[in-house]
């Protein structure tokens, strides 16, 4: 990314900023009250001394430790399934209207159940994290293997390899970029469900503190763990794409693929139009010259 490009958005950001500080100082109300709001120097200073706390380090740990685990169960059960739903007509028959039932129902409602079958919060939590982005992952596994041309797979099979060597050489590579745009809208879910479990049955954890606040009716904490959860799904999600990125590399670049076929350049006018002494000729002209006879000239003794 160029330096332009970085200087645009870190002027957008700051013009949001500048904005937000605006309306909040002035106690701005047209419709949208902004009197409540805290300014963002009372959220700036509120997040100095939060973060000179071990508090608030233990809640970032504990938040971004849910997150992993779940995430991660729910990337390979996703793609498990979602290839063998794709693959399998057995898989998608028995697994199909079970999980089609299952997709709509949101992870948080999943709550209760996650208290009642686990035997503590941190385990439920972690469950419902997965259940979140489970079922982005699958549908996008589903959908990448589903789309592959079976030619790749018939070259494979044709020159002696077996299913396995199918799987993993031509199924799971040309999935990928689809697997992995799944995988980056399941951790923005994910984030969502984790932070609404901590703060409903968490002890610790970045929503479980944010709801704390708010309870108290600290606005500027609340902020405070409001910013945390975005800039860490913001870090979360930018891992996820530039790790799908370095696993895709061999596909070709956005940018490159005008310089793939460069344009022709144009041939010169002389032979363009035919002329010059090196100018190939016409066949029906060169054939004639070899139809002709050739005749040995007698000189007289």
């Amino acid at each position: 990314m160029t330096g332009g490009r970085w200087l645009l958005r870190a002027a957008s950001l700051g013009a949001a900023l500048l904005l937000w500080q605006g309306l909040t100082s002035l106690d701005v109300n047209l419709w949208l009250r902004f009197e409540q709001f805290p300014t963002v120097g009372e959220i700036a200073s509120t997040f100095a001394e939060r973060a000179r706390t071990a508090d608030y380090w233990q809640d970032l740990a504990s938040s971004l430790r849910r997150i992993v685990t779940g995430f991660v169960l729910a990337a390979v059960l996703g793609v498990v399934v979602g290839t063998a739903v794709a693959r399998s007509r057995t898989a998608a028959d028995v697994l199909g209207p079970l999980l089609e039932v299952l997709r709509p129902i949101p992870a948080i409602a999943l709550v209760p159940v996650a208290i009642l079958m686990f035997p503590s919060n941190e385990q439920g939590i972690v469950f419902i994290t997965c259940a979140a982005a489970f079922f982005p992952v699958l549908v996008s596994t589903r959908h990448a293997v589903r789309a592959l041309a079976p030619v790749w797979e018939e070259a494979v099979l044709t020159m002696g390899g077996g299913r396995a060597r199918v799987l993993f050489s031509v199924v799971l590579p040309g999935a990928l970029p689809g697997i992995f745009g799944g995988l980056s809208v399941g951790i923005g879910v994910s984030w969502i469900c984790v932070i609404s479990a901590e703060m409903i049955s968490g002890e610790y954890g970045v929503g479980y503190r944010t709801w704390q606040d708010y309870t108290v009716v600290d606005y500027p904490g609340v902020f405070v763990g409001m910013v945390t959860i975005g800039a860490l799904g913001w870090l979360t999600s930018t891992a996820v794409e530039r790790a799908g990125r370095r696993l895709t590399r061999w596909l070709p670049a956005r940018d490159a693929v005008a310089a793939v076929a460069p344009l022709p350049r144009p041939r010169p006018p002389q032979l363009r139009a035919g002329a010059g002494p090196d100018a190939p000729r016409p066949a029906s002209e060169a054939g004639a010259e070899h139809a002709k006879p050739r005749t040995r000239e007698v000189t007289s003794p």
